[in-house]
This record gives structure tokens, C-alpha cells and sequence, in this order.
């Protein structure tokens, strides 16, 4: 296999990313958990930002909660953010020492197979494989793995690399750079529904290619997805410069973030719990609207301006809403809530 091409491949066209440029144990820790369910482009708009306000893990240990996650804005998936401060404080705990061993690098809170890998890999350079989608859905391919895609595959990857069939000299041409190169191969030439083989400078050496058989690596296993419809009122009341809005808890939807006072108007979800019903009839028709999704939910919002005395004949006076700045930059908003105020 001519990793050589790859590398070289690679070097030219990702070199500049932000996260290989600068190395630290921290900086990959950091662009590891951003880049996970979040596309390079978007990463690169935040990394620098955030490493300015937080440059290592002493730093990182002393924030607070709901300031990480304000740090965090733009990325999604908050629980990540919560889960990196939880990590710091642990690393912090220990000296800032960073385990080098992945049985101990799974005991800090956030860090599971994945980043253990990466750490190892591409954070020190030591022979390892960091199985993303990525890697799993590439060398897949490349050795012509039959195993279905998840826990089996990765599982049936990390016993050959280990048995010397994949990779052999990985440590000769570079964990880290081998790692970054099979990941940006995934992410350009060889995706999951789009592939690009006769520019993929692996093709010469790739199982699924040569057999004709690129598209049935991975192997994955038909499973009905199931789906719901959801229509929500977000209520938008305000008081002065104010509005009135309330802190998610960690078992709800985007946990540590604002959102605006939201209640089910329907779902075809009997057991959903996230927002309350409303109780009382609102007629919607004339209502501005939005779609949003999340989960399993295709959500339909409805925005209705209410004053404070409205509000609370409607749905009651609740102790959890409270009046907060509509400062979308210094407020902790969910998307929802500041597509609500493009609304209004």
C-alpha cells in the first residue's frame, strides 16, 4: 500500500488546519471533541476562538459549567463541551498529566475508545488507530472488511491492526500522519455516499475498488428509522430589554442552554416528555412559523408574543421561568430560541 501518496496527498491539501499546526496534547484534545458530529468547516471557525479563552487544561478546570458552554456556542452538541471541562478537571486533578496508556486514558470523564486512540495517535504519535466513521468506513474498504458497520467492524479493525494485517508499518511512516490522512480521505474522496475513487490516491491498492464492490463497504444492516412530528408554541414575552425564558435540565434537550417558555401542541409521540402540554386551546393560524428537527422529531415552531400577564393566564405562573437579557452574544441561547427572535 503506497501510504507515501496519501501522505503527500494529505500534507498538501490539510496542512493548514489549524489544530496540526500548533502540537499539544491539549489542542488535540480540544479539536477532537469539536470535531466530532461537527464538519472541519465549522471547527475552524470556532478552535482559535476557544483556545484563546482556554489554553490549556488549568484553565479549562477553573471555568464554570454554563461559561464553557457559552464558549462552546455555534458547535452543537453541548454535552460534549460539559464533558471536555469534566476531562480538564480530571487532567487538572493529576499535575495536568495526560495518561499515555488507553485503559487509562478511558477512566477521565468524556474521553471513550475513539479519543483514547486519538490521543495516542495523533496527539502523541504512537501506533495506534483512531477509529472515527472515517477510518472504519475506509479501511473497510481498502482491506475489503465484510463486518457490519459499529461496535463488530471496529472491534474486528482494532484485532487485525493489532495481529499486523492492517497497517504493519504504521510507526514507519507515522501514526499521526497516517491517522489525519485516512480521516481526510474519508472526509474528501472516499464518503460514506459519494465517492470520488479515481482521484483517491489509494484506489491501486483498495479491496472494494478493485472488485467493483465500493458501496457495499461498510456493511450496514437495514434498520427502520422511526420518526415523529412535533408541533411546539414558543412563547415570547418580554418586559422592558428582558424576556422571559428558562435553563434546559441535563435530562432535556441542549441541558445548560436558554430557551424560550415552549409547550406541545401535538406529536404523534405519546411518551415524549421534553415540554409540557398545553392545556388550554391557542389558535395558530395566523402564527409566524419555522421548521426545526432534532432527534428523531421534525418540529414544527410556532411563535406567539404574549405579555407577562397574558402568558401567565394561559399557562399559569411557573417558579422555573425567569426574566434574562435578549442579548444573543453574552445569553446562553438555543438555536430555537434565537430563530424564534428572527421571528418577531
Amino acid at each position: 500500500m503506497d501510504l507515501g501518496k496519501l501522505l503527500k496527498w494529505s500534507k498538501a491539501e490539510h496542512s493548514h488546519l489549524p489544530w496540526r499546526k500548533k502540537r499539544s496534547i491539549y489542542r488535540t484534545l480540544v479539536s477532537e471533541i469539536m470535531l466530532q458530529q461537527t464538519t472541519v468547516s465549522t471547527v475552524l471557525n470556532h478552535f482559535e476562538r476557544f483556545i484563546k479563552t482556554y489554553p490549556d487544561f488549568e484553565s479549562l478546570a477553573k471555568t464554570s459549567e454554563e461559561e464553557i458552554c457559552m464558549a462552546w456556542k455555534g458547535l452543537g452538541y453541548y454535552r460534549r463541551a460539559r464533558n471536555l471541562r469534566l476531562a480538564a478537571i480530571d487532567i487538572a486533578e493529576n499535575n495536568s498529566k495526560v495518561p499515555t496508556k488507553v485503559d487509562e486514558l478511558k477512566k477521565i470523564h468524556g474521553i471513550g475508545d475513539y479519543t483514547a486512540n486519538a490521543l495516542i495517535s495523533i496527539g502523541r504519535n504512537k501506533p495506534a488507530l483512531a477509529l472515527d466513521a472515517n477510518l472504519e468506513r475506509v479501511i473497510s474498504r481498502l482491506y475489503g472488511i465484510k463486518e457490519d458497520k459499529g461496535p463488530k467492524l471496529q472491534k474486528k479493525i482494532q484485532q487485525l491492526f493489532a495481529d499486523g494485517f492492517i497497517f504493519p508499518h504504521l510507526a514507519k511512516h507515522g501514526p499521526r500522519a497516517v491517522n489525519e490522512a485516512l480521516m481526510d480521505l474519508g472526509r474528501v474522496y472516499c464518503q460514506a455516499r459519494k465517492t470520488d475513487c479515481l482521484l483517491c490516491p489509494l484506489k491501486e491498492s483498495c479491496k472494494a475498488y478493485q472488485y467493483d464492490e465500493v458501496g457495499k463497504y461498510p456493511v450496514v444492516k437495514e434498520v427502520k428509522k422511526e420518526s415523529f412530528d412535533l408541533d411546539v408554541v414558543r412563547f415570547v414575552v418580554k418586559k422592558g430589554r428582558k424576556i422571559l425564558a428558562y435553563q434546559k435540565k441535563e435530562n432535556e434537550w441542549l441541558s445548560g442552554q436558554l430557551e424560550l417558555p415552549t409547550y406541545v401542541l401535538k406529536t404523534n409521540d405519546k411518551k415524549l416528555k421534553q415540554y409540557p402540554k398545553l392545556s388550554k386551546r391557542l389558535k395558530v393560524e395566523k402564527l409566524k412559523k419555522f421548521k426545526t428537527a432534532i432527534t428523531k422529531y421534525k418540529i414544527t415552531n410556532y411563535v406567539c408574543e404574549l405579555s407577562e400577564a397574558e402568558f401567565e393566564e394561559l399557562v399559569g405562573k411557573k417558579k422555573k421561568y425567569l426574566f434574562v437579557t435578549n442579548n444573543i452574544e453574552k445569553e446562553n441561547f438555543s438555536t430555537a430560541t434565537i430563530k424564534t427572535f428572527s421571528k418577531i
